[in-house]
């Protein structure tokens, strides 16, 4: 039914208010779960350093006749690691007129951008620490890279086959990148072995970390197969995020930034980030009617012992 003759609609009526809400909604993820449980140290050249430590091994005849005079056991030397320092930024730049309009949802579109950039950064940081990447010490023209976790773990890593770890072991590591295998699917047993490698070298993992499709296959395993109802809660838990294993217990923690084929058990405290610049916001010189920021920083990850770790490596993800 039509409305009466000229009536007056808003379809024809000019001026009207915008109805817009003044909150904006964002679901993009935000979490960094390897980069926020880092130890932060500072760092002082481009090229960061540290040392490691072992122990002699175990001596079966730690015998001594009686009497008989003290000889000297060998030392044992430190070893020498180092990882280069990468520079990641992320520069906003607003108009004068931006700046100056009213908006929804926020004051200042400056300060706003920063937001949103600080957030991009830090998941930038979260992804390149946790890829297949080797350190580089760049040059005049081309950018320096710091030797990400996959460069690192070699020790105690299980690989598909036509998988290879990275060459650069020992003093060398981070200097190349592993070979990436043939898939296969994630099981507990893949999982046991490694953890058992990594208590018998020293470790004591704390932390598994995995992504989105071999999270809820971990959640399938023996022990957690079957979904457990609570009836007085109306809930149904059907996950796992503790690992109780025969070496220790265990977070489970999904990560959206590490590559979705690898499953990491890692000892966090052997693991830190170097900066040589924590983030910090620069205005840029004005050449024109706009404004531009540089957020910036400077880092390098750092492997206390990568023997207290270990890798499950070549996880189809589908």
């Amino acid at each position: 039914m039509a409305a009466p003759t000229n009536t007056y609609q808003t379809y024809q009526s000019v001026g009207n208010a915008e109805d817009v809400e003044d909150v904006i909604y964002n679901v993009d993820p935000t979490e960094t779960p390897f980069l926020s449980a880092l130890d932060k140290v500072g760092a002082d050249a481009v090229y960061h350093e540290w040392q490691t430590q072992a122990l002699a091994s175990a001596d079966t005849d730690n015998a001594v006749i009686e009497g008989n005079d003290a000889v000297t056991n060998s030392a044992t030397p430190t070893v020498r690691m180092g990882n280069y320092c990468q520079i990641s930024d992320k520069v906003a730049s607003v108009t004068g007129t931006q700046q100056s309009i009213k908006k929804y949802g926020r004051e200042n579109e400056m300060d706003y951008q920063i937001v949103l950039k600080g957030k991009e950064l830090k998941r930038d940081m979260e992804t390149i620490l946790l890829q297949n990447q080797a350190r580089s010490a760049g040059s005049a023209v081309a950018a320096r890279y710091t030797g990400s976790i996959l460069s690192f773990i070699y020790t105690n890593d299980s690989l598909g086959a036509t998988g290879a770890s990275p060459t650069g072991q020992g003093t060398s590591s981070g200097t190349t990148t592993r070979t990436d295998g043939t898939q296969r699917a994630f099981t507990e047993s893949l999982l046991k072995t490694v953890l058992q490698s990594a208590w018998t070298e020293g470790g004591n993992p704390d932390t598994i970390m995995l992504g989105g499709f071999n999270k809820q296959v971990m959640s399938s395993f023996v022990g957690r197969g079957t979904p457990m109802e609570d009836a007085k809660s109306k809930k149904i838990v059907a996950t796992v995020d503790v690992y109780e294993s025969d070496f220790g217990t265990l977070k489970v923690t999904p990560n959206r930034f590490m590559r979705s084929r690898d499953a990491l058990v890692l000892e966090m405290d052997k693991w830190a980030l170097g900066r040589l610049r924590p983030m910090t916001t620069y205005p840029l010189a004005k050449t024109g009617d706009s404004e531009s920021k540089q957020m910036l920083t400077e880092y390098c990850l750092i492997s206390r012992n990568e023997k207290a770790s270990g890798l499950i490596a070549d996880l189809t993800t589908t």
